[in-house]
């Protein structure tokens, strides 16, 4: 039986610093990302100021959202959301 190795799961500190750290590469307010994500204000402040914790689902949309950053004509934009993605998902790739 072959085991694969679970994902890291981040703690409530780093789901914070990265939703933070992905907006501001963004170069967005809270606001505009949680309309980018489909979310609301509140949510996304909540998240930043670590009073509440996404979802599956929403750290889905944020890791896809990542990916199709890494793939940015922008080159800052890229380089920003793989830097990102390598400090918060080290195991993972873009397109993974």
């Amino acid at each position: 039986m072959l085991l694969t190795p679970k994902p890291r799961r981040l703690q409530q500190p780093a789901i914070a610093q990265l939703v933070r750290e992905l907006r501001h590469a963004m170069q967005l307010s809270q606001e505009k990302f949680a309309d980018e994500l489909g979310m609301t204000f509140a949510t996304i402040n909540r998240w930043e100021n670590g009073r509440a914790t996404p979802s599956p689902l929403a750290l889905k949309q944020i890791d896809m959202l990542l990916n199709q950053l890494s793939q940015s004509p922008n080159a800052t934009l890229r380089e920003r959301s793989q830097a990102i993605r390598g400090k918060y998902f080290p195991d993972r790739k873009a397109n993974a």
